[in-house]
């Protein structure tokens, strides 16, 4: 059983086909194998599930009722390579259900994922499979394994001890029980905060709009007209949509409304998420305290660099003292600039952050990022970010419109190196949509892993919810948007420059608290002058950006960074304390306030909690794991150091950090991989430098 592939299943049956009707039941049949999404009827997940589970289920049986000797080959690497037709089918099933999720696609999910709960169980806790896994484990001195090898046997040791293979009797069905109604679960909090952002509209007249840029105006007329309320504004929850408004909109009372609706998502009416986050909390207690665990956190922190919740408080604690007097002097002239700038006294509130810290941005720079939206036209962005791989690791992208796509917004490329050879395919998914969940990721169709000695290279995609083109423009993307770009895009080359033999091993399979560096890593390459210049030129005129408005970028790069920090180590904080509790969670408010206590950037407010719609830890798979983007930051930042150190172009280190890191996966303790590279373990130190908290020597 690969360990990328999503364990659910199957509720109803699908309408009778043949075999040969659904697509799934074969290897794909196309150039590079490609996903021929043109030919996929819904009802082929749900039978190609069925099926693949059965399938999955009879080669086990098979690995089991063999009399040789457990080896390496016969039972590691057989599980492995098991459950290839429920693989390529959930692979395409749900990153199509995350970017274009309709209410039946919806409806399959939910039908399929207590079965693949249960199909998981009956392996994980399959007594004589786990027998034959613990004889090689055991044996293993006595193995001629490489150091890959050596990862696939831990992993799969690993993964069976702590899903419940040593549990016995009544314990192994609760387990089974636990485990089948926590998937439920986290798939539905999902589903709520998908369709209570798609819900909500706020209806504007033009006297609404102050403050707001043109591009935002437009976008707000376009989706009026879209709902056929031509004349009108329409402004959802969609996060570039938000984010803009909260940005530039000089009615107080607007920002305060949307950021209510915002931030009380999912608290109550008919997609709350009160009731189902605690039982998400609780049920993965209850697992956690089955597997022998104090916590659900000294669960899940036990296979990753942090290895416990005491480290990841360390960290936080540790960038808590660093920033929080910071903060304290962002905070102060803040104020001050907003009681200037509004002639009365001000007390900030969380609607006025984003307005007022851009505004004084701009006047200590000179710089609004509106000015910036004309340099970076979708297109030249993407020329640059493409570029980028170009010149560090020498890939090439061309647009191939032979592959069919699941939206027709969907851009495919094939992925190549500098002697032609095939690296991977890459699909892009740039625009909202009401069947598109919010945020941006990357995620794979096909993973990298090598068969009889080839290289069976990956189907990457990279999904956004970016700035549309209007009627008069074209997609201009903020800083920000950009930012996010390059920042998934370092999630797309992890995957696409993987060289590894097993396929639970490939790309982004790396421990969670390591999985964010190559990400922002990339992040850094924004703010460099010699970057920027390549690509980010205006729309219109195809001149430059201004060198005096790179500088600028540069410059302002440090502003809000302790805002900025604390507000994400609130989201760390509360994570670690809901995966700490060892009691069921009571009221949802002052739990979250409690728990950000520490780190509460402005007055609490009545009614608003972000618990109820925060997916990265209950539905996302970042439970007990969201300090890992302040840990994954401290190793990227200590990386890039090096290649500043050096030239952030410099052919060799960045030969060093695809070969050693990015090309690796998770074949190796992400520690030994990043020692290899940069000869030391990180320090804080360039963290700190970089955001202006600590001064360079």
């Amino acid at each position: 059983m690969n360990c990328k592939t999503l364990i659910v299943s199957l509720l109803f049956t699908a309408p009778l086909m043949t075999n040969a009707e659904n697509i799934f039941f074969e290897e794909f049949k196309t150039t590079h194998h490609v996903v021929p999404f043109d030919r996929i009827e819904k009802s082929f997940y749900e039978e190609a599930v069925d099926s693949g589970i059965k399938q999955a289920e009879k080669e086990i049986d098979a690995i089991v009722r063999q009399r040789s000797t457990p080896t390496f080959e016969n039972t590691i690497v057989a599980l492995e390579n098991s459950g290839e037709l429920l693989n390529r089918t959930l692979m395409t099933f749900y990153p199509i259900l995350s970017a274009d999720g309709d209410d039946e696609m919806n409806e399959i999910s939910l039908r399929i994922a207590p079965k693949l709960s249960e199909y998981s169980a009956n392996i994980s806790l399959n007594e004589a499979l786990w027998e034959r896994i613990k004889y090689v484990y055991e044996h293993r001195n006595e193995l001629s394994l490489s150091t890959e090898d050596q990862m696939l046997l831990q992993n799969t040791y690993d993964s069976f001890a702590r899903s419940g293979a040593n549990l016995e009797g009544a314990d192994r069905d609760k387990y089974r029980k636990l485990t089948a109604e926590l998937s439920e679960q986290t798939l539905r909090f999902e589903q709520n905060t998908v369709k209570e952002t798609a819900a909500y509209e706020l209806w504007l007249t033009k006297d609404d709009l102050a403050g707001l840029p043109e591009s935002s105006i437009e976008a707000a007329a376009l989706a009026a007209k879209e709902k056929g309320r031509d004349g009108e504004y329409l402004i959802t929850l969609q996060q570039p949509v938000y984010m803009a408004f909260m940005k530039y909109s000089s009615r107080r009372d607007l920002r305060e409304k949307l950021y209510r609706a915002y931030n009380s998502q999912c608290t109550s009416g008919e997609f709350d998420n009160s009731q189902i986050l605690r039982r998400i909390v609780q049920l993965r207690l209850e697992i956690a305290n089955l597997l022998g665990y104090k916590t659900y956190a000294d669960y899940s922190l036990e296979r990753t660099m942090a290895e416990t919740p005491q480290n990841v408080y360390d960290l936080l604690n540790r960038l808590r003292e660093a920033y929080k007097p910071a903060w304290e002097k962002e905070r102060k002239e803040l104020t001050e600039y907003a009681e200037k700038l509004e002639g009365k006294k001000i007390d900030l509130q969380s609607w006025d952050y984003s307005y007022y810290s851009n505004k004084l941005k701009n006047e200590k720079y000179s710089y609004n990022e509106e000015e910036l939206r004309p340099y970076f036209e979708l297109n030249h962005v993407i020329d640059g970010v493409f570029g980028l791989a170009t010149k560090l690791y020498g890939l090439h992208f061309t647009e191939n419109q032979n592959y069919s796509v699941y939206n027709p917004e969907v851009k495919s490329f094939d992925v190549t190196d500098n002697e032609g050879n095939f690296v991977g395919i890459l699909y892009t998914d740039f625009f909202p949509r009401a069947t598109k969940r919010s945020g941006a990721w990357m995620t794979e169709f096909r993973s990298e892993r090598i068969v009889d000695g080839v290289s069976e290279r990956p189907h990457v995609t990279l999904t956004m919810n970016f700035t549309r083109p209007t009627e008069t423009k074209p997609s201009l993307l903020t800083f920000y948007e950009v930012e996010t770009f390059i920042h998934e895009f370092g999630h797309a080359l992890h995957s696409l420059l993987t060289q590894t033999k097993y396929q639970s091993l490939s790309g982004t399979s790396v421990y969670r608290d390591f999985v964010e560096v190559p990400s922002q890593f990339n992040e850094n390459f924004l703010t460099q002058r010699e970057f920027l210049d390549s690509f980010a030129k205006h729309y219109i005129t195809g001149e430059p950006i201004p060198q005096e408005l790179v500088d600028k970028v540069i410059k302002s790069s440090q502003f809000g960074a302790a805002y900025a920090c604390l507000r994400q180590l609130s989201f760390g904080y509360l994570d670690m304390a809901y995966h700490t509790a060892t009691e069921p969670i009571g009221d949802i408010y002052s739990f979250e306030n409690d728990a950000i206590a520490s780190v509460q950037l402005f007055p609490v407010v009545e009614g608003c909690a972000m618990s109820p719609q925060f997916n990265h830890i209950f539905s996302g798979g970042y439970a007990a794991g969201y300090y890992s983007y302040k840990w994954s930051e401290v190793i990227e930042a200590d990386a890039f150091q090096y290649f500043k150190d050096n030239g952030i172009f410099n052919p060799e280190i960045a030969k060093s950090w695809k070969d050693n890191v990015l090309s690796r996966g998770g074949t190796e303790p992400p520690m030994t991989l990043y020692k290899r590279f940069r000869g030391q373990e990180p320090t804080i130190d360039a963290l700190l430098i970089r955001d202006g908290i600590k001064k360079e020597k």
